[in-house]
C-alpha cells in the first residue's frame, strides 16, 4: 500500500489541482493513503474534509520580504515545521510528497529531502511560484500546466481538472444548466466570473454593458463574487448569482467567457473549448497575462488589460465578436486546441514514475 503526502493550499488554484490528483490516485488505488498537508487558514479546511481526505495542519509561513520581527523568526519557526514534518513521514510511512505550491510546500519538501522520500512538484501558473521554484532545487520531478513555464526540469503534464469538469458532457449538461440558472434555451450565455471573491472591474464593466449585451442577442449569467458590490440590473436576460456550487453547469451552458486569467479558469475554459475574453489580475508577480498566452495564441481567447476592459471597450471589441457566430465558433475549436482533459491522469503517472519500484507495483 502507498502512502501520499499531497501539500498544498490557500488558494482553489492550488486546492483543486490537489483534489483532483487525490480523487485519480484512489480511483487507480483504492487501497492507498493520502494525507493532506494544508493550513487552518485556506480553502482546504473547508473543501479537503468535505472531499474525504485527512488534512493534516501546518503553520502558515509566508516568506519575509523585509527585515523584522517576523523574519528574525521565520527560520527557527520553519525548522521547526520541518522537524514535525519529518515525524509525520516516518511514522505514517509516506511514500512520496507532492507538493501543488503555497505555503505549507516549502516545509514538505525540505523535510521529504531530509527525510529521503521523493518529491514530486506540480506547478499550475506559466510563471512559476517561489515555493515551487525552491522545491524544484530538490527534485527532478516537476509537472507544469503550461508549456514554456520557466522552472527547472519542467515536465509538461497540463493543468489536473475536477472530475465534474473532465468528465463533463456539455451538450449533455446543457438542459439541466439552462433549468438551473432560469435562462433561455433560444439565446447564446454570456458567463462572467472573476473568481469566488469578484472583481471589481469586470463586475462593474459588464453591468454597465448589460443592455448592450442583451440587445446583441446575448444572455448574461454572472457570477460575481461573494465580496462583489455590484447591484444586479434586473433586467431580462440577465441572471446574477453571488457564488456558484456548480461550475460544472455553469461552464456547460457557456458559450463565451469573460474573466480573470487564473490559470485553473484558463485551463478548464481552453479544455472545454469555451473562447473567453481574459482580464489578468493587475496586481501580483504578472503571473495571470502568461497563463492566458497560449489559448490567446492559438485565437481562442482574447487578452484586455485591466484599466482597459471599460463598457466603451465592450461595445467596440468584444460585441462585434459576438455577433460574429462564425467567428466564435472558430475560437472555440482553436480554445480546446490549447486545452486538454487528461491533466490529473498524467500527473498521477508522474507521480507513479517517481515512486521506488516497490510502489510502482503496489
Amino acid at each position: 500500500m502507498t502512502t501520499y503526502l499531497l501539500a498544498g493550499g490557500g488558494t482553489a488554484g492550488h486546492v483543486n489541482p490537489l483534489l483532483a490528483v487525490a480523487d485519480t490516485i484512489m480511483s487507480r488505488q483504492p487501497d492507498a493513503t493520502v494525507i493532506v498537508l494544508g493550513t487552518h487558514e485556506g480553502l482546504e479546511a473547508r473543501l479537503v474534509p468535505a472531499r474525504g481526505y485527512e488534512l493534516v495542519f501546518t503553520p502558515r509561513l509566508p516568506f519575509p520580504r523585509r527585515p523584522n520581527r517576523q523574519a528574525l523568526t521565520f527560520v527557527p519557526r520553519l525548522n521547526r515545521a520541518v522537524g514535525d514534518l519529518v515525524t509525520l513521514i516516518r511514522n505514517r510511512n509516506v511514500d512520496v510528497v507532492v507538493g501543488f505550491g503555497g505555503y505549507v510546500s516549502t516545509p514538505a519538501y525540505l523535510a521529504a529531502r531530509r527525510a529521503g522520500v521523493p518529491i514530486v512538484i506540480h506547478e499550475a501558473n506559466a510563471r512559476a511560484g517561489l515555493a515551487n521554484r525552491l522545491g524544484a532545487w530538490l527534485t527532478g520531478h516537476v509537472g507544469v500546466a503550461f508549456p514554456g513555464t520557466r522552472i527547472r526540469h519542467p515536465h509538461v503534464v497540463g493543468m489536473p481538472l475536477r472530475p465534474e469538469i473532465a468528465g463533463l458532457d456539455r451538450a449533455q449538461a446543457r438542459p439541466e444548466a439552462l433549468a438551473f440558472f432560469g435562462l433561455d434555451a433560444d439565446r447564446p450565455t454570456l458567463l462572467v466570473t472573476g473568481g469566488s471573491l469578484g472583481a471589481r472591474r469586470l463586475n462593474n464593466t459588464i453591468v454597465g454593458s448589460a443592455t448592450h449585451l442583451i440587445d446583441a442577442g446575448w444572455q448574461v449569467l454572472h457570477i460575481t463574487g461573494d465580496r462583489s458590490e455590484v447591484q444586479d440590473p434586473a433586467l431580462a436576460d440577465y441572471r446574477v448569482v453571488s457564488y456558484c456550487d456548480r461550475m460544472d453547469l455553469a461552464l456547460a451552458v457557456a458559450d463565451f467567457a469573460v474573466s480573470r486569467a487564473g490559470a485553473g479558469t484558463v485551463c478548464e475554459l481552453s479544455a472545454l473549448g469555451i473562447p473567453a475574453v481574459y482580464v489578468p489580475y493587475p496586481v501580483g508577480n504578472g503571473e495571470q497575462r502568461f497563463n492566458a498566452a497560449d489559448v490567446v495564441g492559438t485565437g481562442g481567447g482574447i487578452l484586455v488589460d485591466d484599466a482597459d476592459f471599460l463598457p466603451a471597450w465592450v461595445q467596440a471589441e468584444l460585441i462585434p465578436v459576438l455577433t460574429d457566430r462564425d467567428r466564435v465558433r472558430r475560437m472555440g475549436v482553436a480554445a480546446a486546441s490549447a486545452g486538454g482533459l487528461d491533466g490529473s491522469a498524467r500527473m498521477a503517472d508522474f507521480i507513479a514514475a517517481a515512486l521506488p519500484q516497490r510502489q510502482r507495483l503496489t
